[in-house]
């Protein structure tokens, strides 16, 4: 008689690499904390800003190896919530909310249930067969790297400036409270879609290029206008999806579906990330 394979626990051993990556976001969101607290306030940012690159790279590199699991993705939203959740709110508290007190911790914990907040939606939504946004190539409100960039904007252009008027509480309370609602709002946002391929454009690599340039020559206006640029995408990305949701009633279509950073074959899990 023969017996029946056992099934295998555990996690392959191709899944460990991108899980390595996501688990070096992690440390450097942790470490980000760490940094604002020492009031180290531009080691923070730039330390935010390598969990959000890893963040982009982990899903495309559990695609290349074939290292899709549920694991990875429940560990990815993990990692998202603290680098992208609690840390920018630290740093922000540190750097000016505690001068309103109790209101001030109050704004920067709005960023960090909101941002949680809108993981667990995302993660709600992998398993619908009709996600609002997600079949025409568009995010439902903004994803968790980018709000967690939009939200240090202000910091950007105090580093850029030296203006004292951007570290006012006041100011930065507003700006901090307008993303947490971002992060959770149902607008429908671009979905910049970049995968790892064996041949990549030229114009791609020339635009990469520059943009790796301008971020090391002058690292604070290039993520300023970054930030403000993608702030403005937000209303064409909501005025496009409307013209073409209505295009779709008038023929009758439904649209393509499109996945969100698959992490496994059945049911896929999805990663919350700009990439």
């Amino acid at each position: 008689m023969i017996r029946p394979r056992r099934r295998r626990s555990g996690i392959p051993l191709r899944a460990i690499l991108p899980n390595l990556v996501t688990a070096l976001g992690l440390c450097s969101g942790l470490t980000a904390i760490r940094a604002a607290l020492l009031g180290e306030w531009e080691a923070a940012v730039l330390l935010v800003l390598v969990a959000a690159v890893l963040d982009g790279i982990d899903g495309g590199i559990a695609r290349l190896v074939r290292g899709e699991t549920r694991f990875g993705a429940e560990l990815d939203s993990l990692a998202d919530a603290i680098s992208f959740g609690v840390a920018p709110a630290l740093i922000l508290y540190t750097w000016s909310l505690n001068g309103l007190g109790r209101f001030g911790w109050l704004v920067a914990l709005l960023l960090a249930l909101f941002c949680a907040l809108r993981l667990a939606r995302f993660n709600a939504g992998i398993d619908r067969t009709d996600p609002p946004h997600r079949p025409h190539g568009y995010l439902t409100g903004v994803p968790a790297p980018a709000g967690a960039l939009l939200a240090l904007t202000p910091l950007y252009l105090w580093f850029w400036s030296g203006l004292p008027e951007l570290r006012m509480p006041l100011l930065v309370a507003v700006w901090t409270s307008i993303v947490a609602l971002l992060m959770v709002s149902s607008l429908a946002t671009f979905r910049p879609q970049f995968r790892l391929r064996q041949r990549v454009r030229f114009e791609a690599v020339v635009v990469l290029v520059a943009v790796a340039a301008a971020l090391v020559a002058v690292p604070w206006t290039t993520l300023a206008l970054l930030a403000l640029g993608y702030l403005v995408s937000i209303p064409l990305s909501v005025r496009s999806y409307l013209r073409l949701r209505s295009r779709l009633a008038a023929t009758g279509e439904t649209g393509v579906a499109q996945s969100e950073e698959p992490e496994a074959l059945a049911p896929p899990p999805v990663r919350d990330t700009l990439l």
